[in-house]
């Protein structure tokens, strides 16, 4: 079963893989990336979502933290971010050296200057990461990477196949004015979701012109949360707590909405009518980030955990424990739990990984380059207030 997203002293050999020890950037805590990485300062900091930094406490069964705190001497402080707003909030306190930020929370942590560069050459596992999660928008900015790839999934659309017919292949399913599943239908609790609208919108009124559902005009958002507005008389439910879809899945009290693939894998063990399907709209998804914090007080420690979180051994725990596809396809001949993990998440297959419109924070300056004109987050997060009411 997986669970859902729950000083190193020169010489050492870590230490020799990584980078020469004692060089580091000059200014390693006002937002300047490391040129190299030098001894461990004994502490790390994080934020992170749950099950992405297990220490056994969980399970303990469970831990590839204290691994690397034996290899580096960096003891780990661990603070859950339950949503990447949390997340944001608490990278604004100035407390942590790093955070895995999702593509809703990373773009607004590069643009308040709250993440520094990250010098790719200094992790070695990077070469080994799925080459369509890097140099993207969501963790890059002016030709400049701003983290290390974690681990990736989509957003699937699950139903209830005992009750749910005929089986569902749209998203228009979850926006049907005239739903019979009207008060059973649940949708993710963000202001991220307006992007779902957006991209069922993009086939569905083509007229609108979306192309990137990240980038929309003031004609275009409008248009997604008008659609928004509609489908909150179907809601029985928001969810960003995933025990709290899935135990709604499970009894039925929800039959058809948006989830995570580890939603389904966990809700399916008791309700076995369960099944997801990616529309043919394709879906939003999620590409975790680690990003080291500007003014980080630890970058050695955290330029350390980067390089081992994204080693395959690492990776395969992660992965298999939180239920996602791991950024280092490596890991995916160490899961030996369940051979079948990778295809299961499609972890290697680029096609599938292409069909997926990976969170990203909006931008006035609009993220597909087509212009200055779109929508910015801060409104995605006004109206997201009014949709709920």
């Amino acid at each position: 079963m997986r669970a859902p997203r729950i000083a190193m002293a020169c010489g050492t050999a870590l230490a020799l893989v990584l980078s020469a020890c004692g060089s580091s950037s000059s200014d390693s805590s006002g937002g300047k990336e490391l040129t190299a990485i030098g001894a461990g300062e004994g502490a790390l900091k994080i934020v992170a979502w749950a099950g992405y930094a297990e220490n056994g406490s969980t399970d303990p069964a469970t831990d590839w933290v204290t691994k690397f705190q034996t290899d580096t001497g960096c003891k780990v402080d661990v603070k859950i971010g339950n949503t990447s707003d949390e997340m944001f909030q608490l990278m604004q306190t100035g407390e942590y050296d790093g955070v895995s930020a999702s593509g809703d929370a990373s773009v607004r942590l590069i643009d308040a200057g709250l993440v520094a560069p990250v010098n790719t050459s200094l992790i070695k596992n990077y070469a080994d990461i799925s080459s369509f999660l890097k140099d993207q928008p969501y963790n890059s900015s002016g030709g400049k990477n701003y983290g290390i790839p974690h681990g990736w999934g989509a957003n699937y659309l699950m139903y209830n196949s005992d009750v749910v017919t005929p089986a569902p292949d749209s998203w228009g399913a979850v926006f049907d004015k005239a739903s019979p599943y009207k008060g059973k239908i649940t949708a993710y609790d963000a202001p991220i979701y307006i992007a779902d609208a957006a991209l069922y919108l993009k086939s569905a009124q083509p007229e609108l012109g979306i192309k990137d559902p990240y980038s929309l005009t003031q004609a275009q958002f409008d248009a997604a949360v008008s659609l928004l507005k509609d489908q909150r008389g179907l809601i029985g439910e928001y969810w960003s707590n995933y025990a709290v879809s899935q135990g709604a899945f499970t009894q039925g009290s929800i039959v058809l909405g948006t989830t995570w693939q580890v939603i389904y894998n966990l809700a399916a063990v008791d309700n076995a009518k369960l099944a997801t399907v990616l529309p043919k709209e394709g879906a939003t998804g999620w590409s975790d980030t680690w990003m080291v914090a500007a003014k980080a007080k630890h970058p050695n420690c955290m330029y350390m955990w980067m390089d081992y979180i994204t080693s395959p051994e690492a990776q395969a725990q992660v992965a298999y424990w939180f239920g996602e596809a791991p950024a280092n396809p490596k890991a995916c001949a160490l899961i030996t739990d369940d051979a079948t993990h990778c295809d299961v998440f499609k972890a290697t297959d680029d096609t599938f990984a292409k069909a997926i419109s990976f969170w990203a924070t909006p931008r006035k300056t609009c993220l597909d380059g087509s212009g200055d004109n779109c929508v910015p987050f801060s409104e995605w997060i006004k109206a997201w207030t009014a949709i709920k009411g």
